[in-house]
């Protein structure tokens, strides 16, 4: 088959590659659709995959075209996005279910082959069916709109206070989303982005604020009547974000950091105060998975997705790529501001 293989840093080539193996408790998908990840422009550019060659991708979609040995929970001709990770089952963490916290586990597209490939095999028990009127390139977001629930779960979500999204990327649509859905009283998502603020306004934000204004902190706790937000969901990984957030936080609000920073970062003790001041908890999100493996929040995001509660727009894409590109489509994210959007690599 062919592939997209990274064989060393800032070298992949759409070349041939081993078609993989159907084992028993396995399926054969044939990829329609699979996103670029942030965690996957590290693993190209910057040294940050763990061995090569390999085949990255773990957000994807596609079809069912072989079954494995001892498989019933799909049939070949069914659409299918998968869960990437692959935990042991045998850890105190997976027998628990909290198999995101696995010490033993795999994943598909960055420590076993990925998407970028006409065909991926997974596990039989990753596969998550959908109605096949959603497009491919909507199912093969199933993955971050399942990491933005997750994070909504993992703080406590109640629902009837204010929210407020630090970054708009694409899992901050899907969290201003599930917070709508879930009842928010009033969703506000914060970017630097004019035209970012304009996409979540039409995916149903009720306000957006633009942090590049000098008085944002103003118009923002304006919004709230001087409250404050009772919900913040940091989901850009910035350093400036996760600050911005301890100042939001109402009294006795709910914090939790869905983004991944990569640089270090210092309090000054009045900000790290805000905490201890007024007492909000503050919580981390790692991926997006439940009991029983992969959890609701996959099976939540195919039924969203089918009745429309969950809204899709082609604004969430700003490229899409023909697989055989995925070396011109990696390269975009060389220029800082390049890419505004989620990059999409497609087979025919």
């Amino acid at each position: 088959m062919k592939a997209a293989v990274l064989y060393g840093n800032e070298d992949l080539r759409y070349d041939d590659y081993p078609t993989p193996e159907v084992k028993p408790g396995m399926i054969k998908v044939r990829v329609r659709a699979s996103g670029i990840c942030g965690s996957d422009i590290p693993r190209v550019l910057h040294n940050g995959a763990h061995f090569f060659p390999i085949v990255l991708g773990h957000e994807f979609a596609g079809d069912v075209v072989e079954i494995g040995e001892g498989v019933s929970n799909v049939a070949v001709g069914d659409t299918v996005s998968g869960a990437p990770l692959v935990p042991c089952m045998k850890c105190a963490d997976c027998q628990q279910g909290n198999y995101a916290l696995c010490r033993h586990y795999s994943f598909i597209g960055s420590r076993e082959q990925g998407s970028f490939a006409e065909y991926v095999v997974i596990p039989a028990i990753n596969a998550i069916k959908y109605d096949p009127s959603i497009p491919y390139v909507q199912a093969a977001m199933f993955e971050p709109a399942a990491v933005a629930l997750h994070g909504v779960m993992c703080n406590d979500f109640a629902g009837g206070g204010y929210v407020a999204i630090l970054g708009g990327g694409t899992i901050g649509m899907f969290t201003a989303q599930w917070a709508r859905i879930f009842g928010g009283r009033k969703v506000v998502v914060f970017d630097l982005l004019d035209e970012r603020l304009e996409l979540a306004r039409k995916l149903g934000a009720d306000g957006t604020v633009n942090t590049s204004d000098p008085d944002f902190m103003e118009k923002a706790m304006a919004i709230t009547g001087g409250h404050g937000y009772d919900y913040v969901f940091e989901t850009a990984g910035s350093t400036v974000t996760i600050k911005m957030g301890f100042e939001l936080a109402a009294n006795k609000a709910h914090v939790c950091c869905i983004g991944t920073p990569h640089v270090d970062m210092t309090f000054t003790p009045k900000l790290w105060e805000c905490m201890n001041r007024k007492e909000f908890k503050l919580t981390g999100s790692w991926m997006s998975y439940s009991a029983p493996y992969p959890g609701k929040e996959w099976q939540i995001c195919a039924d969203c997705f089918a009745d429309g509660r969950l809204r899709f727009s082609p604004e969430l894409i700003h490229y899409t790529f023909p697989l055989a590109q995925a070396a011109e489509a990696f390269a975009l994210y060389k220029t800082p501001g390049a890419v505004k959007g989620k990059i999409m690599l497609v087979n025919d």
